[in-house]
């Protein structure tokens, strides 16, 4: 498979065994362009698709198909390109770096920027249905991070104020017999997201916390609007303090965890936890957190587009969660919004400087720090929202297992 840009062509042999698959990368004088090509002869762009996708068991798309298709072959494009020399990926964006608010783009993430445009994949204004948007995410989070293996992993039900509510228990071989515990509500916009999209992201956390981490599968909007998280959010919390003994879990160590929509819902049971007979949590990471329903911010504008995670994404997803304008003002909605944050968990925000939701997030961090709450707030300057997954970003899987670490500290050390 050939893939041409305006300053080079990369050459990427895709074998089915092989990831990142082997490349070649040869100059190019002539027009630019976007061209295919089979690794093993000479066929139209559409055969030489249907060949690889034949091989990866795939339905043919990466130009022609659907954008869960193109995006389920593209990953293996870009995590070739990505582990190419500086030099190299320099001379394939063919551009300057991306320099906005005072920071700069990794230049990494710019190629994986230019790359999705170039195969096809176009975040901005490219909706979709839910149903797609669901299994968009799936597969786009498939080959994003390297799987932790050494860990005891099972599946449960417990009750929910609507039904049962499915949670994946993680604990690392070795643990001590009695540890902390972190429930962790995955992101997604409320809309998508299962166990199965944060699996590799909760084995991380399991393993490099040294807590029992347990997620949680809440339900969806739209089939399920606000408050339906937050109450199976809120009802798995307290089933696992109620079964600390159970599980093994050192008791009054239960933290609470999420990113981004996940985060808004872990923001929430530290708040509403605080004034209720259920045990708030002894410490709470919120990464990239959805904090206002309002989208208010100056980031919102400022990254509105270009960065993966747009505007119109966030208010497609607010429809879908928040359809009545009416809750948004809510601290069940918005954290943000809540008046009196003395008392709550200490705190460990993360945001991406390249994200829409920074400025709320960082907002979110000030507003604790001015009630008293402990917080550390840090905010990874050259990256894009998302980074917490991004296992195939070099030097992604070291943000992740820092913030991971930070989290693990906070359980460990808070009294």
């Amino acid at each position: 498979m050939t893939v041409s840009f305006a300053s080079g062509i990369i050459k990427l042999t895709l074998c089915r065994n092989s990831l990142p698959p082997a490349c070649t990368v040869m100059s190019r004088n002539s027009k630019s362009g976007f061209t295919l090509t089979s690794a093993f002869h000479e066929c139209s762009p559409r055969d030489a698709i249907s060949q690889f996708a034949r091989a990866e068991g795939h339905s043919t798309g990466l130009l022609f198909g659907n954008m869960s298709e193109r995006r389920s072959l593209a990953t293996r494009v870009i995590q070739a390109v990505l582990a190419l020399p500086d030099p190299i990926i320099d001379r394939l964006i063919g551009a300057p770096p991306v320099a906005l608010d005072g920071r700069v783009l990794n230049r990494r993430l710019q190629a994986m920027i230019v790359l999705s445009e170039r195969l096809g994949i176009r975040a901005d204004g490219e909706q979709g249905s839910v149903a797609e948007r669901r299994v968009e995410m799936r597969r786009a989070t498939a080959l994003a991070m390297p799987v932790r293996t050494g860990l005891h992993v099972v599946d449960r039900r417990v009750p929910g104020p609507a039904g049962e509510i499915p949670i994946r228990i993680y604990r690392r071989f070795g643990l001590p017999e009695s540890a902390p515990a972190i429930v962790y509500l995955h992101g997604g916009g409320w809309v998508t997201g299962d166990l199965d999209t944060h699996d590799a992201s909760c084995r991380l956390l399991a393993d490099e916390s040294e807590c029992i981490v347990v997620a949680v599968d809440y339900r969806l909007a739209p089939e399920h609007p606000f408050p339906a998280a937050i109450d199976d959010a809120v009802a798995a919390y307290r089933w696992v303090h109620d079964h600390v003994t159970e599980l093994s879990i050192e008791p009054g160590r239960v933290g609470v965890m999420g990113d981004s929509a996940g985060a808004n819902l872990a923001a929430v049971i530290a708040q509403v936890t605080r004034d209720t007979d259920v045990p708030a949590p002894v410490a709470q990471c919120l990464v990239y957190p959805a904090t206002d329903a309002y989208l208010r911010e100056a980031s919102h504008q400022i990254f509105a587009t270009g960065f993966f995670l747009t505007r119109e994404s966030m208010e497609w997803f607010r429809s879908k969660y928040l359809p009545d304008p009416s809750d948004w003002d809510s601290p069940l909605a918005s954290p943000i919004e809540q008046k009196d944050l003395a008392g709550v968990a200490p705190a460990l925000i993360v945001t991406a400087g390249f994200d829409p939701l920074r400025d709320e997030g960082r907002r979110y961090a000030e507003l604790l720090v001015e009630a008293g709450v402990p917080t550390r707030y840090r905010c990874y300057d050259d990256m894009v929202h998302g980074f917490f997954g991004m296992g195939i970003l070099p030097g992604g899987m070291a943000m992740a297992t820092e913030i991971c670490l930070g989290m693990g500290d906070l359980m460990h050390d808070t009294p």
